[in-house]
This record gives C-alpha cells, structure tokens and sequence, in this order.
C-alpha cells in the first residue's frame, strides 16, 4: 500500500504542475524517480495513467474517473499533515537542490547538529526520519523566480585536479585548453540558466572545438570524484569546492576573473503553516548566516584575484 500511495503521489503532483520534472522539484526525487512510480502502479494495474499531450500530462480516461478523488484524498492528506504538525516539531522535512544539499548543507550539518541534538532531519527523503506525504517544511532551489529569500548567488570556474594542471602548464597559449578533458552536469546541456564549458569557451576562448565533448554527470559530488581521479576538468560553483580547494584536492587552472556569475541564486523559502516554529526559525537563520558567509567568501575570492 505505501508503494500505491508513493505511486498516486506521483501521478497528483505531476498532473497538477503538468510535467514530470516539476514533479520532481516537488516531491524532491529526480524525474525517473517520478516516472518509475507511476509506471510501476501502471504495470499493477495494467493500463496506462498518464498520457503526454502539447500542454503538458493528461490523465487517461482509466484515471479521468478516479482524479477528482485522487485530488480531494492528497487535498485531505495535506490538511492531517498540517494539522499534526505539533506531534512533529522537532522535525524539518527540507526539499533542496541536491548539490546543494551534498556538497554545501552536508559539511556544516553536523555542527548545527552538536548545539541541536533534539532536531530531526529529512533532506530529500533521507535522514533521521522517513519521508512523509505533504509538502515539506523548506525548500531550497536554484532559480529565478520571486519565489523565496535568496541566500547566495555562486560564481562558476573551471577546476581540476593537481596533476591536470600540470597537462596544461606547457600548452598552446592561445588555445591551451584544446583537447583537454571536459566533464559536464546534465544540467549544463537541459538548463538554459545553468551555463557550462560552452558559455565558458564563448566568453574567454581557450579552445576553439569541442566545448560539448566528453561524460555528463547528474550529480557535481559524482563529477567532482573524478576531477579528483584526473578525469578531466569541471566547471563548478565556488560554494561547492571551498574545502577541496582549502585542502588542495582541487586547483584553479586560471585566475578568478576567468570565471561566470551564476545567473540566479540559490533561495529558501517556507511552508507557510510551519514557519513559525521555533526549530525551524532556529534551523532558517542558521543557514542564513552560513550562506552570508558563503557569499562573503565568494565576493571576496573574485575581490582579491580582481586586485592582485
């Protein structure tokens, strides 16, 4: 039954924002998360659900009949959720970017934790406790929508490993970056608003072929392990590599004014029901401080290199 109820989850919220990747941004899995939950109650019921249309998903006439009380179950759902909320307050149900979440929630986590040992976490369905049905408490995602308080804006450069940087040392001036590796996130070839080698190449030269050659990953943690492995190099945001760059598993190959403004910030924003509660405050003006840091670091990475 909990694998159905995941399933029609699935199917309501993809219906009501018209595609599977919105669905996702949703419920906080990645779009063949959702497309597997749906397909699975397709095969136990053996018949279609959902059809793709030019405006978007429709039901199938199996599920025409059923929506109406598909919506009012999830509708009456999100009203017991927020109506027991006060059972749960030690508990923060967070939907963010997963970058984010890995790669710059994740490291300083565990001292928020030390001084709030009673406080509960589920970041994208994992943690402390399990996922529950409803919107969750937090949302963090990258966009540039009004909705939400902006926490930082990241700043992109190319990065590599040590001994990659070496492979360049002695190359062609004009285009040392020719037949160079390249790694690449899915997200640099699907988002118009997540720039990547191409944007880069257009803006600073360094190569004249290729900007698009070379493996795509869905996740920067994964591509970041194989710049590390001397894969290749990477575009990144800075707000993702401070440590590896502390510690010198990663380097710049060129200063920091050869880098790219994100074109939007990452943002926060609330569920309207929870918003007051004081775990949650506690937990929201942390991240605040961390993320004004974040951008104090950032502005000043791209200050001092402006100046030297």
């Amino acid at each position: 039954m909990a694998t159905h109820l995941k399933s029609l989850q699935a199917i309501e919220v993809a219906l009501r924002t018209g595609s599977l990747k919105a669905a996702a941004s949703d419920l906080g899995i990645t779009p063949a998360a959702v497309g597997q939950r749906i397909r699975a109650l397709e095969d136990y019921l053996g018949t279609d659900l959902l059809v793709r249309g030019r405006s978007g998903l429709h039901p199938t006439p199996e599920l025409a009949e059923a929506l109406t009380d598909l919506r009012t179950a999830f509708s009456a759902l999100e009203r017991v959720s927020a109506t027991l909320d006060f059972q749960r307050v030690s508990e923060l149900h967070i939907v963010a970017d997963p970058d984010w979440s890995e790669l710059w929630l994740a490291p300083r986590l565990p001292k928020f934790r030390e001084d709030h040992p009673n406080i509960l976490f589920c970041i994208n369905g994992a943690g402390d406790v399990p996922m529950r049905m409803g919107a969750p408490d937090i949302r963090v995602e990258y966009g540039g929508y009004e909705k939400g308080e902006p926490l930082f804006t990241d700043y992109l450069v190319p990065v590599c490993s040590p001994d990659n940087l070496r492979r360049i040392a002695d190359y062609d001036t004009e285009h040392e970056m020719e037949g160079m590796p390249l790694l690449h996130l899915e997200e640099h070839r699907s988002e118009e608003d997540r720039p990547g080698f191409r944007e880069w190449f257009q803006t600073f030269g360094m190569r004249r072929t290729g900007a698009d050659r070379g493996p795509y990953y869905k996740r920067a943690e994964m591509a970041l392990e194989a710049v590390k492995k001397d894969v290749g190099f990477l575009l990144c945001g800075i707000s993702l590599i401070e440590d590896d760059l502390e510690n010198g598993a990663l380097v710049l190959p060129y200063p920091a004014e050869k880098g790219l403004s994100a074109p939007n910030p990452f943002r926060i924003r609330l569920r309207e029901q929870t918003s007051q509660r004081a775990q949650l405050r506690r937990f929201v003006e942390w991240v605040k401080r961390e993320a004004a840091e974040t951008q104090k670091q950032i502005d000043g990475f791209r200050t001092s290199s402006n100046s030297s």
